[in-house]
């Protein structure tokens, strides 16, 4: 294997800027200039991890060696794969259950409608803030939200960015989200201390997008979303879920166990099948379905069909027909490709040398934060992995931060305001795949209107450039003290 020394800057990038090149055609230039539709992501994952490897293969290394670095890679995916699984398990199973539709039922009855969009953003940030879970809370009060919208004809690409923000949100914040505690352990910051540092940025972020959802309610843009669709097709969707499905409180216990679990910090796998076998048991006590259906939900989703519809009209409760075992299999499809795709670029260890052959450029405090903030970026993109990104940015910057006489709560706020709040925007990070994949809208669609992480990346640049909130001011260290 070749020394990293003989590894230039642009040998090490050419692989990633391919890869570039790919999404930026397939994605953008085919559907936008072409008029020929988003190409499949899966495809150009694919090429790019094609050339990867033949271009591996013409600078000297051995198919052995990339082989290697691409198995290490896709297994490190395994946990995510397992959680894309046990997601999918979960929604068809508190489907069947009864627990879903109970709460979109009592959604449709308690939430107005004409807020819809703060009212998503507002209990995901709740939810999040309680159990430390972005995909968690996404993947079960967002589900129902989403559910809430269709039935009020709702425009699904904001409340999809409002459910997604509202659930980084806690991710962010909450003391009990895994990205947090990694960040604080990987730069030696207190975790209250980042925690209290990222209120700078994330606080006015919240607060402004709050404020959008308010100003894009139907209620104060005069087209309330109950007039957009017939009242009669709401009665008949709550109708039909009261006739298919019987309610009872006991149908939270799946909602409490997840709670619970993210609480007491205890595995997430564990913690969705276990709320899922919960699921099923209140399926065989409360509800009348078959055995093999019941089966079913966990394997392929639930399925409207599944139950006595007579007198009932089936396509507005086509809201149910999702989940199961597979329902996530385009994304973990992605994610094993670009894990794959990545193991290729370890081989010339091309995201250090991109990081070294910056941080030779940095000379003031602003910079050393700018480029912080970039190179977050751009590893997490790279890496698909905010875990790892903590580790990489944390190790590479933080002796420059004490050498330049800036906190490092400035650092971890920053490997989090340009990671955790950036890979929910990037369809081919676990995040952004996840949340596509659970909520059903693309992030191409729901991007343009997940305002807390966009305004969150602005604010964060610019302290960065201007210096606010970053410490190094001696005022801001007394009133800091």
């Amino acid at each position: 294997m070749k020394n990293q020394q003989e590894v230039t800057t642009l040998k090490a990038v050419s692989p990633l800027l391919f890869f570039l090149m790919l999404l930026v055609y397939g994605l953008f230039v085919h559907p936008v200039i072409f008029k020929g539709g988003m190409l499949p992501l899966e495809v150009l994952i694919l090429m790019a991890l094609s050339f990867s490897c033949i271009y591996l293969m013409y600078n000297g290394y051995s198919w052995e060696t990339i082989q290697d670095n691409i198995t290490k890679k896709v297994g490190e995916s395994v946990p995510v794969l397992m959680i894309l699984f046990s997601i999918g398990v979960l929604i068809g199973s508190w489907i069947v259950s009864g627990t879903i539709p109970m709460l979109i039922y009592y959604g449709i009855s308690i939430i107005d409608p004409n807020w819809i969009y703060i009212f998503s953003f507002l209990i995901c940030i709740i939810f999040s803030l309680l159990t430390g879970t972005s995909w968690g809370s996404a993947g079960t009060i967002g589900i129902v939200m989403i559910g809430v919208s269709q039935v009020y004809d709702a425009n699904l690409a904001v409340t999809a960015a409002a459910v997604v923000g509202g659930s980084f949100f806690g991710d962010k914040m909450s003391p009990l989200s895994d990205t947090t505690n990694i960040a604080s352990l990987a730069t030696e910051v207190p975790l209250f201390d980042h925690i209290k540092s990222m209120i700078y940025t994330t606080g006015p972020s919240a607060i402004i997008a709050g404020l959008i959802y308010i100003i894009m309610s139907p209620a104060m843009m005069g087209s309330a979303p109950e007039k957009a669709v017939e009242l009669s097709q709401i009665t008949n969707t709550m109708t039909g879920l009261k006739k298919i499905f019987n309610f009872n409180l006991l149908l939270l216990l799946p909602l409490l166990v997840v709670i619970w679990g993210s609480v007491k910090k205890k595995p997430i796998v564990l913690t969705l099948l276990g709320s899922s076998w919960l699921a099923m048991l209140l399926a065989f006590g409360f509800q009348e379905f078959s055995f093999y259906d019941i089966f079913q939900s966990f394997n392929k989703g639930f399925s409207v069909d599944m139950a006595p519809t007579q007198g009932i009209d089936q396509e507005v409760l086509s809201i149910l027909n999702r989940g199961g075992l597979y329902n996530l299999i385009e994304g973990i499809t992605i994610s094993i490709l670009i894990f794959a795709f990545i193991g290729t670029l370890q081989v010339m260890n091309s995201i250090d040398v991109v990081i070294k052959s910056i941080m030779t450029r940095i000379k003031t405090p602003s910079q050393t934060i700018v480029a912080a903030l970039t190179t977050t970026a751009f590893t997490n993109l790279t890496t698909s992995n905010q875990y790892a990104t903590s580790f990489i940015i944390g190790e590479a910057y933080k002796k420059q931060f004490d050498k330049m006489k800036i906190p490092r709560k400035v650092l971890s706020r920053s490997i989090e305001d340009a990671g955790t709040m950036l890979e929910n925007l990037v369809p081919w990070t676990p995040s952004g795949i996840f949340m596509a994949s659970t909520l059903g809208v693309t992030v191409f669609e729901y991007a343009p209107y997940q305002f807390l992480s966009l305004i969150n990346i602005i604010i964060a640049y610019t302290f960065a450039m201007t210096g606010i909130a970053c410490f190094y001011n001696k005022n801001e260290l007394k009133d800091e003290g």
